[in-house]
């Protein structure tokens, strides 16, 4: 019997991968290999220091450990000085090739002089060394690495003829580029699919048909705008956005290391849900995670923010070094500041200086200096298992009880586990700070007090040397950084791409802005609507540009198939937790329950048991799983152990969450389409979707339709309807004559109901199943 279900369930995906082979694909939007003609004024941000950066700065950039020659070409007044190991000899001189040692260099074919070295395994093409001869030749002007200059708004919007198109300021920025190039725009998505499209990305879960009958058949009484501000306003638009911070904050519910128990954090997991849904501006958002404790009699509340400097991995390994731990923890809070908030590679500077970006290691533990004060040692336990433990007993947190559930902290659920200790920050502990030779934990150096990277904005003298002034530089009008990060990001959210790709790196290596006018317009206009984040979220999808139709036609593809230009909408798949929630959502099985202690739903048996240190170490041997309405909770909840995430969004490309993640990669792989054809959660949903329509007594046509519309959110074509009739055939006339099959089918999950027709429920769930499995399903367009 469980061979025959085995064998189901094989045709179901050779069905759905030969359907699917016929359906619209999603389109990579990794870098793209187009070569691009040379310009007619070499920008230095744009087209020079990216190849310098790639190709020379490794020899002859910031790095005194392997500079060469005495030369930096990072720096303008000693690149164009005379060379000091070939006097009367100079690298560049601006506008003269021929006296230039880089242009004669790069040309030669002399291996002993030829530049890059043929030992350093780095290559210049044909297009780069022409955009460098070209840069010369027009006088080589240097200019500030653009990321580090602070935003301005242009003096004006750039011109464009189709201006009725134009719903508001981000559409001038994008119509301009895309009639510089010549596409031609899409048309309005249909209301359906925009809908869907909005709905998904502002609360992460797929509209309901009530939502869809409510605004496309009203009359026009509701507003696209009024759309926009419903879904705002749901609680489930501050889940969606703490989905994407988890991920910066490095949030999880176990320890990490060897043993990997168990953790408290969830309280702060739920303040974020909280700050999201009140809309709690973003500088303050920020200030209240890196220093909520040094605020003027600080509440509860801002001390819980704190939990975001303390997310990170702890041992509780004995025989540990606790200097070289406490070590990792400090620096570990330092490089997730520099990649999720400021948007580039602080720790490449931690053993050396960058290599590529203007940051000393000296500046580096001028930034560790901020966060070296906490009262901790490298072996901790959480506080609930270690209250008894003496090496934990100063480390900071705080204690969580009913008082405080009917109070201050209110948004935070009450549970049968509280009280509980969640760990937070206090520098109860002054350390001086050194300089750390080569990056080693036991070899200290020079001492170095707080300070920032002068290359992104000097540290003014008037703001405390604490955490306290670290927030407040980070959140100063003249950061070029913290605002145009940030919008990024959540640009990267509603459009699948960041204006800039890199978003997390806008530095030397990162990539560059696409329409770099629209991001300094877009964080500019975001710190003058006082950090708004809901206010910036609509106007994105307030564009005309995000409205578009996201097919795409054989010219595009051709012109723009990364859609960089933007000339149609956006279409990527859907996130690990967004896919899962999409099955619960539509099967009716969603419980949406907002915060609480994190749940454990279905999960392959005996994972843990494998990656489990050994022996009975804490309580994380055992995956048990949660019953009752615990299974059905959104994904955000889902408890996430770092040695072992959860392993249907594993597959989807969810992180461990060791370290800050802020863009997921993004694979294509066999293992994806097996999960969704055999994950319990999505036969489950299958199963009780198809059980509520069986239960209708619809006749086969309208029952189809029925299922299709549910999951897909759209009436089916007569082509797809001819498909799913015949594949719905099949299925009914084989467990009609083999209800032993359709029984064990309909079995799978937790979720009871009494189903009074096995045959008739196991062949629509067949049907559910593999709708389910469809790229349209789990792709955002």
């Amino acid at each position: 019997m469980r061979q025959n279900l085995l064998l189901l369930l094989i045709f179901g995906t050779l069905f759905l991968f030969i359907w699917s082979m016929t359906g619209n694909k999603s389109i990579s939007v990794e870098g793209s290999s187009k070569r691009q003609k040379l310009p007619n004024e070499v920008n230095f941000n744009f087209h020079v220091k990216p190849i310098l950066s790639d190709k020379c700065f490794v020899c002859h950039g910031p790095d005194v450990g392997t500079r060469k020659a005495g030369l930096r070409l990072d720096i303008e007044k000693v690149a164009k000085a005379e060379l000091k190991e070939n006097p009367g000899k100079f690298a560049i001189v601006p506008g003269d090739v021929e006296k230039s040692e880089l242009v004669s260099r790069i040309f030669s074919d002399d291996e002993n002089i030829v530049m890059p070295a043929p030992e350093s395994n780095l290559k210049l093409s044909d297009e780069e060394k022409e955009i460098l001869k070209k840069w010369v030749e027009q006088g080589a002007k240097y200019a500030p690495h653009w990321a580090f200059s602070p935003p301005e708004k242009p003096d004006h919007f750039p011109k464009v003829e189709n201006e009725p198109w134009v719903n508001n300021e981000i559409d001038y920025f994008i119509l301009n580029r895309i009639e510089e190039v010549g596409l031609e725009l899409s048309e309005k998505a249909p209301d359906t699919k925009l809908i869907r499209r909005l709905s998904l990305d502002l609360t992460g879960l797929p509209p309901t048909p009530e939502e869809l009958e409510k605004f496309t058949q009203n009359n026009g009484a509701f507003s696209y705008e009024d759309l926009i501000d419903f879904y705002l306003a749901k609680p489930a638009y501050g889940e969606q956005m703490t989905r994407e911070w988890l991920d910066v904050a490095r949030y999880a519910d176990s320890h990490g290391y060897q043993d990997d128990s168990y953790r408290t954090m969830w309280p702060w997991r739920d303040w974020v849900i909280h700050a999201f849904n009140e809309n709690m501006p973003y500088d303050q958002f920020l200030t209240w995670q890196l220093a909520g404790d040094l605020l003027t009699n600080a509440t509860k509340e801002q001390i819980l923010a704190t939990g975001f400097n303390r997310n990170h991995p702890i041992t509780q390994e004995g025989g540990v070094i606790d200097e070289e731990y406490r070590f990792t923890y400090v620096s570990d809070r330092t490089n997730t500041l520099g990649k999720g908030v400021l948007g580039v590679t602080l720790e490449c500077a931690k053993c050396h200086d960058h290599k590529y970006d203007p940051f000393s290691q000296k500046e580096y533990y001028g930034m560790y200096a901020f966060f070296n004060n906490v009262n901790e040692k490298g072996l901790q336990m959480d506080a609930v298992q270690a209250k008894n433990q003496k090496y934990y007993a100063d480390a900071p947190y705080i204690k969580i009880d009913d008082a405080d559930l009917t109070g201050i902290l209110s948004f935070i659920n009450k549970t049968d586990t509280v009280p509980v200790n969640v760990m937070v920050m206090n520098d109860s502990t002054i350390r001086d700070t050194h300089l750390l030779s080569r990056g080693n934990y036991d070899a200290p150096s020079d001492l170095v007090s707080a300070s920032t990277p002068a290359a992104i904005m000097k540290f003014p003298e008037d703001y405390p040397k604490n955490r306290m002034g670290l927030a407040m530089w980070l959140t100063d009008s003249k950061n070029p950084l913290t605002a145009r990060v940030f919008v990024n990001r959540l640009w990267a959210m509603i459009f699948g791409q960041g204006i800039v790709l890199t978003t997390e790196n806008f530095g030397a290596q990162g990539s560059l802005p696409t329409h770099p006018d629209l991001l300094d317009w877009l964080a500019v206009d975001f710190m003058e609507h006082n950090w708004d984040i809901k206010y910036i979220l609509k106007k994105m999808v307030t564009s005309a540009t995000y409205q578009q139709s996201s097919v795409i036609t054989p010219d595009m593809k051709k012109a723009d198939p990364e859609n960089i230009y933007l000339a149609r909408g956006p279409r990527f798949r859907l996130g690990a937790e967004v896919i899962r929630d999409y099955v619960l959502t539509t099967s009716g099985l969603l419980n949406d329950e907002i915060g609480g202690p994190s749940v454990k739903p279905y999960q392959p048996p005996g994972l843990w048991e494998e990656t489990n240190a050994g022996g009975n170490r804490g309580i994380l041997t055992k995956y048990i799983p949660d019953s009752g309405d615990k299974l059905y909770r959104r994904s955000l909840y889902t408890f996430w152990k770092r040695t072992l995430p959860p392993p249907s969004m594993a597959i989807f490309d969810a992180p461990n969450r060791d370290l800050c993640e802020v863009r997921r990669q993004k694979t294509n792989t066999p293992l994806q389409a097996l999960a969704l054809q055999n994950d319990v959660q999505v036969l489950e949903g299958a199963r009780v979707l198809a059980s509520k329509i069986n239960e209708k007594k619809l006749d086969d046509v309208e029952a189809l339709k029925t299922i299709f519309t549910s999951i897909l959110l759209r009436d089916p074509t007569e082509n797809e309807l001819g498909v799913l009739t015949e594949y719905h055939k099949s299925y009914l006339e084989k467990f009609m004559s083999d209800t032993e099959d359709a029984e064990q089918l309909i079995s799978v999950g937790q979720f009871s109901e009494s189903i009074s027709d096995p045959a008739g429920t196991a062949a629509l769930m067949m049907v559910a199943q593999v709708l389910y499995n469809l790229d349209e399903t789990i792709t955002k367009e």
